[in-house]
């Protein structure tokens, strides 16, 4: 196979979630020396945007996004260290935790694949993460934003606790705080006093660049 017709593969086989045949193509790939960041920015990334598209058209659902997500994990397990190695910049830091009480992470480790793909780097937290754990993972990693997931109705009112405790440890104003799960809604979110809201993965990495780059602008005078 040539370059071009390895990345289109790699495109092609990462949306239908074919995660051997990823592997298999990323390998085969990096024995041809093709570079890293060619595969990510060129097949995987323009492959996931795409999962993103048709899941917001309603072509594509939840299942279809797990898998084109798990696919482009596989490749991303290998790639990762040789980004590394290569000095690739990622558009910014994501600390991510499911809350309190809540011990649900399938959407969140679909939010994390998406946003990893988007160039973010990402820290997961785990679930029945503590106010306490987020304070101390944010002195620790310093991230740009930090994303909160509850799937409960019961837990919804960690996300409050959260914020009230990087307010108190004057954490707050260092970051961009972004809830989400099932139950949210933006009027929640607002209530909490969250910067940002996201009903699902792919709005999730749009929302994120989008409030990434309004913290980052100059304000003018």
């Amino acid at each position: 196979m040539t370059p071009d017709e390895i990345l289109r593969a790699l495109y092609d086989e990462t949306l239908v979630g074919n995660g051997p045949r990823v592997l298999e193509l990323t390998h085969e790939a990096l024995g041809m020396e093709m570079e890293p960041q060619s595969l990510l920015f060129d097949a995987l990334i323009p492959s996931l945007e795409e999962v993103g598209a048709r899941f917001e058209r309603g072509d594509f659902f939840v299942p279809e996004m797990l898998i084109a997500g798990k696919a482009m994990a596989g490749a991303m397990e290998v790639l990762r260290p040789l980004l590394a190695d290569t000095g690739v910049e990622t558009i910014g830091k994501f600390l991510m935790g499911t809350v309190k009480g809540d011990v649900h992470d399938i959407g969140k480790n679909l939010v994390n694949i998406m946003l990893e793909g988007a160039g973010f780097e990402v820290i997961d937290l785990g679930v029945q993460v503590a106010p306490e754990k987020f304070v101390s993972a944010i002195e620790e990693h310093q991230p740009d934003i930090v994303g909160m997931s509850a799937f409960l109705t019961t837990t919804m009112p960690m996300f409050k606790a959260n914020i009230n405790a990087l307010e108190k440890a004057g954490l707050r104003n260092d970051v961009i705080v972004m809830v989400g799960g099932a139950p949210v809604t933006q009027e929640y979110a607002d209530a909490v006093g969250a910067d940002g809201y996201a009903a699902d993965a792919s709005a999730t990495v749009k929302r994120a660049k989008d409030l990434l780059h309004q913290r980052r602008s100059p304000v003018p005078a």
